[in-house]
């Protein structure tokens, strides 16, 4: 964990300075920084970089900071190894540790410190190799300084030592350390060639597994402090409602409970230990009044009412003349397409511990936005900014649930009232699956003509949904009000069809709806890759075939597309019962082709056997890592496509826990094999690459198996799992 204030960091440099340490990182205009001072004393000349990580280079070795949360992707590994890199440092003697919050470590085309996207390394692979390189060249200088010899015949190597080669004379770092934090950066470092790198695009051992296999790893759920209490909470399940009465009595009665806190919305019971706080919690029958009685279909007709409608839509992409172009051409098709509303779920269910003192607050929290959370912490309380002390643990799974702040807002309001002591706030998994922010559920209309020799000539594609950034992120929607993420997938796929129209009709319900695994892609992209299937279909194409032959000018689409092919076999026969199925998408700077393998079992079903996954992310930094997120993410999608789904009634989630909102169980895994194609592009995205090809790709398995096309999710909604 880390605390990050400014008057922690002014700890830091003093102490850093004292003990002879150099510290490197940048600000927002890409200037190294010295001990003792955060004003750029040599700002890189095109000021276009910010990498947010530190080095501290002292007697005891190196420490290498990340700025993005941990959550198992395993960028508290590959950040400091692209830095490590730079840094001539051998792997096996850094620690890394995560930065401290401030301007300093946000990067310039980001207004806030996050983990989102798919861009820790993408957003940050160019600013850490350059402040690698520049603390290299400063330990090189003050070496050269120190032995009054040129510069240009000293020389940094492993494992952290300046050369003079000609006498056999080195230092290490530590020695250099408190010379080379005198030294003006350099304006522009000078990069390793990639053909000398020993440690990027390498599978280096994982820095944050060691304390999660001993147990010492500390997620939120894990803090313990002095005088700790422990809550949990339950909110009004019915959407907007209010807390009208409860009876705190039971609770009061049951040994151990502290106290009962009621808030307009929700109450929460506080105690010794979380399983009082549950007995509390679950002996109280609250009177809930007002919000919602919407259920599933009448959200199911909301959406195709205004998608069907056509009425306020907006349009976002256009070629050519779609219309003309269906009404000319020589076959045509025309689908509806449903996908649900989905919850995170992930393995640690919501929780955060938070202090409230003399006037400032302390929360130790694993969050996804690291700014936004100590902003709202500061303006929930009314009190300044540097009132407020985050230091940041573990995340237990995110998936984009831990983009929000609303379970760290429960843990402040209740330390507010608790007197000064420590309160950990954990959310049953009950509490978890029923107040999540979802996967807007979409209706989609598509149509499609064809020329007399197959080739689609007209597409069109109609997307009812509700908008998530008209509430995470207001300033991210277009000028019209357009929401981006609402059509990612659908207006970037990669086929060359002259005709196309594009559009959304925003939706507005009162389920609350925000960013899940590869955003708006992984719901388009099931559509318009289950689309592109039935068009070969019409054609009397293969499906693979008909893809690429439409990938006219998307080389690194068409890449991956043929390397899956060419691992799962594609063409080759399969047992009697068996079909593959193929899909394509780009998401966040990376592209992924999957070949999904199903056998018809008896009784109607299907069984998942195989999932063949190519990946181009350009450079790959840790391969490994890379590997395991493509597996993770295949499992996330496999669980959604199968299984998961969010339904509503009374205005109430209806799902509770993983009986009824259930994950792919080991017994249902198939064999999954990922290739990563060699690059030597900019690193890409990673995490949520791999998640929107699954549920495409098995449901067009599924009609290669059984003849059965099926246009809506999940799966298991049509007997076939």
């Amino acid at each position: 964990m880390t605390s990050t204030t400014h008057s922690r960091r002014d700890t830091l440099r003093g102490f850093a300075a004292a003990a002879g340490f150099l510290i490197l990182g940048a600000n927002r205009a890409g200037a190294v920084l010295l001990p003792g001072s955060y004003v750029p004393r040599a700002p890189f000349e095109d000021g276009a970089f910010s990498p947010f990580a530190w080095v501290e280079i002292g007697p005891g070795g190196v420490l290498i900071r990340y700025a993005a949360a941990e959550m198992g992707q395993g960028v508290s590994t590959a950040l400091p190894q692209i830095l490590a890199e730079e840094l001539e440092l051998e792997w096996e003697s850094v620690r890394v540790a995560p930065a401290p919050l401030g301007a300093a470590f946000i990067h310039p085309r980001l207004r806030e410190r996050d983990s989102a996207g798919s861009r820790s390394v993408r957003f940050n692979y160019e600013p850490l190799r350059r402040v690698g390189a520049a603390a290299r060249q400063m330990l090189v200088q003050a070496a050269a300084e120190r032995w009054d010899l040129p510069v240009e015949t000293c020389a940094a190597e492993a494992p952290g030592r300046v050369v003079h080669p000609a006498s056999g004379r080195s230092l290490s770092y530590a020695d250099l350390a408190d010379a080379a934090a005198r030294l003006t950066p350099p304006r522009e470092p000078r990069l390793k060639d990639p053909a000398r790198f020993r440690l990027i695009g390498r599978s280096l051992r994982r820095k944050d597994v060691p304390a999660k296999v001993d147990g010492s790893a500390v997620f939120a759920s894990d803090v313990r402090l002095p005088g700790l209490l422990t809550a949990t909470s339950m909110q009004c399940p019915r959407f907007g409602g209010r807390l009208a009465a409860l009876d705190e009595a039971p609770a009061r009665a049951i040994p151990g409970v502290r106290a009962v806190l009621r808030f307009d919305t929700w109450f929460a019971v506080v105690a010794d230990g979380f399983w009082p706080a549950k007995r509390g919690l679950d002996a109280l029958t609250p009177r809930w009044e007002g919000g919602s009685d919407i259920d599933s279909a009448a959200i199911s007709a909301k959406l195709a009412a205004a998608g069907g409608s056509g009425e306020a839509t907006l349009e976002t992409r256009r070629l050519g003349d779609a219309a003309a172009a269906l009404a000319g051409s020589e076959r045509r098709i025309e689908a509806v397409y449903e996908v649900p509303y989905l919850a995170h779920a992930t393995m640690e269910p919501m929780s955060a511990v938070a202090r409230v003192a003399a006037g400032g607050c302390e929360i130790w929290v694993g969050t996804q936005r690291q700014s936004v959370a100590h902003d709202y912490v500061a303006t929930l309380l009314g009190i300044p900014r540097d009132r407020v002390t985050l230091h940041e643990t573990y995340l237990g799974g995110g998936f984009g649930r831990r983009f929000e702040v609303d379970y760290l807002g429960q843990a402040v309001l209740i330390a507010q009232r608790m007197e000064g002591r420590p309160v950990k706030l954990i959310w049953t998994r009950e509490e978890d699956t029923r107040q999540g922010f979802y996967r807007p559920a979409t209706w989609n209309r598509l149509e499609g003509g064809l020329d007399t020799a197959g080739r689609p000539v007209a597409w069109t594609h109609r997307i009812a949904a509700q908008s998530l950034l008209q509430r995470i992120r207001p300033y991210a929607l277009r000028p019209n009000g357009l929401d981006v993420a609402a059509v990612e997938g659908a207006v970037n796929h990669p086929y060359a069809i002259p005709n196309q129209r594009v559009e959304w009709s925003r939706v507005d319900l009162p389920v609350p709806v925000g960013a899940w695994r590869s955003v708006g892609s992984s719901q388009n992209a099931f559509v318009t890759e289950c689309f592109i299937d039935e068009l070969a279909q019409l054609a009397g194409a293969d499906p693979y075939r008909y893809r690429r032959d439409l990938m006219t000018g998307h080389p690194r689409h068409r890449a991956v597309l043929d390397l899956a092919a060419e691992r799962a076999g594609w063409g080759t026969p399969l047992p009697a019962g068996h079909g593959r199925g193929v899909a394509a998408a780009e998401c966040f700077g990376g592209w992924c082709a999957q070949v999904a393998e199903v056998e018809a079992v008896p009784g109607g079903r299907i069984r998942v056997r195989r999932m063949v996954a190519v990946l181009d992310c350009g450079l790959a930094v840790n391969p490994s890592i890379v590997e395991a997120q493509v597996e993770s993410a295949i499992v996330f999608g496999l669980s959604a496509a199968l299984f998961g789904q969010i339904t509503v009634a009374g205005g109430a989630v209806q799902q509770t826990n993983f009986d009824d909102h259930p994950i792919l169980r080991i017994d249902e895994m198939p064999r999954i094999e990922v290739h990563i194609l060699p690059s030597h592009e900019a690193p890409g995205g990673v995490g949520e690459i791999a998640t929107p090809q699954v549920a495409p790709a098995v449901a067009n398995a599924i009609f290669a198996a059984t003849g059965r096309r099926i246009r809506s999710l999940p799966l298991a909604l049509h007997g076939v799992v």
